[in-house]
Protein backbone atom coordinates (compact mmCIF):
# COMPACT_ATOMS: atom_id res chain seq x y z
CA UNK A 1 0.00 0.00 0.00
CA UNK A 2 1.11 3.29 -0.98
CA UNK A 3 1.66 6.39 1.03
CA UNK A 4 -0.58 8.11 -1.52
CA UNK A 5 -3.35 5.49 -1.03
CA UNK A 6 -3.58 6.86 2.66
CA UNK A 7 -3.06 10.38 2.22
CA UNK A 8 -4.47 11.25 -1.17
CA UNK A 9 -2.67 14.47 -2.51
CA UNK A 10 -4.55 17.47 -1.29
CA UNK A 11 -4.90 20.57 -4.37
CA UNK A 12 -6.67 23.20 -2.28
CA UNK A 13 -4.38 26.45 -2.47
CA UNK A 14 -4.93 28.54 0.67
CA UNK A 15 -7.10 31.44 -0.67
CA UNK A 16 -6.23 34.88 1.28
CA UNK A 17 -8.65 36.75 3.42
CA UNK A 18 -11.48 38.64 1.48
CA UNK A 19 -12.75 41.87 3.04
CA UNK A 20 -16.58 41.64 3.63
CA UNK A 21 -18.66 42.59 1.33
CA UNK A 22 -21.59 45.02 1.80
CA UNK A 23 -24.93 43.65 1.34
CA UNK A 24 -27.03 44.68 -1.75
CA UNK A 25 -29.85 46.33 0.10
CA UNK A 26 -26.73 48.98 2.10
CA UNK A 27 -25.30 49.53 -1.43
CA UNK A 28 -29.01 50.21 -2.91
CA UNK A 29 -29.35 52.52 0.12
CA UNK A 30 -25.98 54.43 -0.15
CA UNK A 31 -26.88 54.90 -4.07
CA UNK A 32 -30.18 56.26 -2.79
CA UNK A 33 -28.89 58.45 -0.26
CA UNK A 34 -26.32 59.64 -2.59
CA UNK A 35 -28.70 60.81 -5.53
CA UNK A 36 -30.69 62.47 -2.87
CA UNK A 37 -27.64 64.43 -2.06
CA UNK A 38 -27.22 65.55 -5.49
CA UNK A 39 -30.56 66.64 -6.09
CA UNK A 40 -30.69 69.04 -2.95
CA UNK A 41 -27.61 70.47 -4.08
CA UNK A 42 -29.08 70.80 -7.97
CA UNK A 43 -32.22 72.26 -6.05
CA UNK A 44 -30.50 74.72 -3.90
CA UNK A 45 -28.83 75.88 -6.92
CA UNK A 46 -31.81 76.15 -8.35
CA UNK A 47 -33.40 78.30 -6.16
CA UNK A 48 -30.50 80.53 -5.95
CA UNK A 49 -30.57 81.13 -9.51
CA UNK A 50 -34.14 81.96 -10.07
CA UNK A 51 -34.14 84.26 -6.72
CA UNK A 52 -30.77 85.89 -8.97
CA UNK A 53 -32.95 85.83 -11.90
CA UNK A 54 -35.96 87.87 -10.08
CA UNK A 55 -33.77 90.35 -8.68
CA UNK A 56 -32.07 91.35 -11.87
CA UNK A 57 -35.60 91.64 -13.08
CA UNK A 58 -36.72 93.70 -10.74
CA UNK A 59 -33.54 95.71 -10.71
CA UNK A 60 -34.07 96.05 -14.61
CA UNK A 61 -37.65 96.97 -14.38
CA UNK A 62 -36.46 99.63 -12.05
CA UNK A 63 -33.81 101.02 -13.54
CA UNK A 64 -35.90 101.37 -17.20
CA UNK A 65 -38.67 103.35 -14.59
CA UNK A 66 -36.45 105.30 -13.63
CA UNK A 67 -35.14 106.49 -16.92
CA UNK A 68 -38.42 106.89 -18.30
CA UNK A 69 -39.43 109.07 -15.59
CA UNK A 70 -35.49 110.98 -14.86
CA UNK A 71 -33.89 110.47 -18.37
CA UNK A 72 -34.78 114.27 -19.29
CA UNK A 73 -33.68 115.78 -15.71
CA UNK A 74 -30.66 117.48 -17.06
CA UNK A 75 -32.50 118.59 -19.99
CA UNK A 76 -35.44 119.85 -18.11
CA UNK A 77 -32.76 121.91 -15.87
CA UNK A 78 -31.49 123.84 -18.63
CA UNK A 79 -35.49 124.52 -19.97
CA UNK A 80 -36.15 126.21 -15.90
CA UNK A 81 -33.98 128.73 -17.67
CA UNK A 82 -36.00 129.83 -19.83
CA UNK A 83 -38.92 129.12 -17.94
CA UNK A 84 -37.26 131.55 -15.08
CA UNK A 85 -36.77 134.14 -17.74
CA UNK A 86 -39.77 134.46 -19.17
CA UNK A 87 -41.40 134.98 -15.60
CA UNK A 88 -39.30 137.38 -14.14
CA UNK A 89 -39.91 139.77 -17.51
CA UNK A 90 -43.24 139.45 -16.91
CA UNK A 91 -42.97 140.20 -13.13
CA UNK A 92 -41.47 143.11 -14.28
CA UNK A 93 -44.54 144.67 -15.57
CA UNK A 94 -46.85 146.23 -12.42
CA UNK A 95 -50.37 146.46 -13.05
CA UNK A 96 -50.33 150.06 -13.86
CA UNK A 97 -47.81 149.41 -16.38
CA UNK A 98 -49.68 147.01 -18.27
CA UNK A 99 -53.06 148.82 -18.20
CA UNK A 100 -50.99 152.06 -19.67
CA UNK A 101 -49.37 149.84 -22.26
CA UNK A 102 -50.18 149.93 -26.20
CA UNK A 103 -52.39 147.75 -27.80
CA UNK A 104 -49.10 146.26 -29.34
CA UNK A 105 -47.05 145.85 -26.36
CA UNK A 106 -50.16 144.02 -24.21
CA UNK A 107 -50.43 141.61 -26.94
CA UNK A 108 -46.94 141.14 -26.81
CA UNK A 109 -47.47 140.66 -23.29
CA UNK A 110 -50.19 138.81 -23.79
CA UNK A 111 -48.11 136.64 -26.22
CA UNK A 112 -45.36 135.70 -23.75
CA UNK A 113 -47.70 134.75 -21.05
CA UNK A 114 -49.32 132.10 -23.48
CA UNK A 115 -45.61 130.95 -24.42
CA UNK A 116 -44.68 130.51 -20.23
CA UNK A 117 -47.98 128.82 -19.83
CA UNK A 118 -47.32 126.28 -22.51
CA UNK A 119 -44.01 125.48 -21.87
CA UNK A 120 -45.05 124.30 -18.06
CA UNK A 121 -47.31 122.63 -19.60
CA UNK A 122 -45.43 120.97 -21.91
CA UNK A 123 -43.13 120.33 -18.56
CA UNK A 124 -45.69 118.79 -16.42
CA UNK A 125 -46.61 116.69 -19.69
CA UNK A 126 -42.86 114.80 -18.62
CA UNK A 127 -43.47 114.95 -15.36
CA UNK A 128 -41.96 118.30 -14.30
CA UNK A 129 -44.07 120.04 -11.96
CA UNK A 130 -43.53 123.43 -10.54
CA UNK A 131 -44.23 124.21 -6.72
CA UNK A 132 -43.92 127.96 -4.87
CA UNK A 133 -44.31 127.01 -1.02
CA UNK A 134 -45.02 130.18 0.39
CA UNK A 135 -46.97 129.71 4.03
CA UNK A 136 -45.72 125.93 3.82
CA UNK A 137 -43.18 125.01 6.70
CA UNK A 138 -39.53 125.25 5.58
CA UNK A 139 -38.30 121.98 4.36
CA UNK A 140 -34.85 121.54 3.86
CA UNK A 141 -35.12 118.66 1.46
CA UNK A 142 -37.16 121.31 -1.20
CA UNK A 143 -36.48 124.42 -0.18
CA UNK A 144 -33.43 126.38 0.01
CA UNK A 145 -33.05 129.43 2.71
CA UNK A 146 -31.33 132.21 1.61
CA UNK A 147 -32.37 134.50 4.53
CA UNK A 148 -34.17 135.01 7.37
CA UNK A 149 -36.61 137.71 8.04
CA UNK A 150 -38.74 138.78 11.25
CA UNK A 151 -42.44 137.98 11.11
CA UNK A 152 -44.06 137.09 14.67
CA UNK A 153 -47.28 136.95 13.13
CA UNK A 154 -46.06 133.24 11.58
CA UNK A 155 -44.54 130.33 13.47
CA UNK A 156 -40.59 130.34 13.28
CA UNK A 157 -39.34 128.15 10.19
CA UNK A 158 -42.44 129.12 7.53
CA UNK A 159 -41.72 130.26 4.13
CA UNK A 160 -42.93 133.71 3.82
CA UNK A 161 -41.61 134.21 0.56
CA UNK A 162 -40.20 132.42 -2.61
CA UNK A 163 -37.44 134.22 -4.80
CA UNK A 164 -37.51 131.66 -7.01
CA UNK A 165 -40.17 128.55 -7.41
CA UNK A 166 -39.18 125.05 -6.91
CA UNK A 167 -39.57 122.01 -9.92
CA UNK A 168 -39.92 118.77 -8.75
CA UNK A 169 -39.75 115.40 -11.76
CA UNK A 170 -41.43 112.13 -9.97
CA UNK A 171 -40.97 111.55 -6.51
CA UNK A 172 -37.49 113.97 -6.59
CA UNK A 173 -36.69 117.46 -6.21
CA UNK A 174 -35.55 118.68 -9.69
CA UNK A 175 -34.32 122.72 -8.24
CA UNK A 176 -34.82 123.26 -4.99
CA UNK A 177 -37.32 126.81 -4.24
CA UNK A 178 -35.11 129.64 -3.31
CA UNK A 179 -37.05 131.03 -0.40
CA UNK A 180 -37.05 133.19 2.95
CA UNK A 181 -37.57 131.58 6.14
CA UNK A 182 -39.38 133.40 9.28
CA UNK A 183 -38.16 134.65 12.56
CA UNK A 184 -38.94 135.64 15.34
CA UNK A 185 -43.06 133.89 15.96
CA UNK A 186 -44.13 131.32 17.95
CA UNK A 187 -42.41 127.78 17.62
CA UNK A 188 -43.82 125.50 15.32
CA UNK A 189 -45.82 122.65 16.45
CA UNK A 190 -44.28 119.47 16.52
CA UNK A 191 -45.33 117.18 13.62
CA UNK A 192 -47.24 113.75 15.13
CA UNK A 193 -44.50 111.57 12.55
CA UNK A 194 -41.92 112.65 10.80
CA UNK A 195 -41.76 112.86 7.34
CA UNK A 196 -39.47 110.55 5.14
CA UNK A 197 -37.10 112.93 3.32
CA UNK A 198 -37.77 113.35 -0.02
CA UNK A 199 -35.68 112.35 -3.12
CA UNK A 200 -33.22 114.86 -4.63
CA UNK A 201 -32.19 114.76 -7.97
CA UNK A 202 -30.73 117.94 -7.64
CA UNK A 203 -26.56 117.72 -7.22
CA UNK A 204 -26.08 120.93 -5.72
CA UNK A 205 -28.75 121.39 -3.01
CA UNK A 206 -26.89 119.76 0.04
Amino acid sequence: MNDSDIHPPNDATPQPDQPDQPAPGDQAAAVIQEIGRENAELRDRLLRTLADMENLRKRTEREVADARSYGISAFARDILIVADGMHRALEALDAELRENASESVKALLDGVELTERSLLNALEKHGVKRFEPNGQKFDPNRHQAMYEMEDPSVPVGTVVQVMQAGYSIGERVLRPALVAVSKGGPKAAPQAAAAEPAANDNPGAK
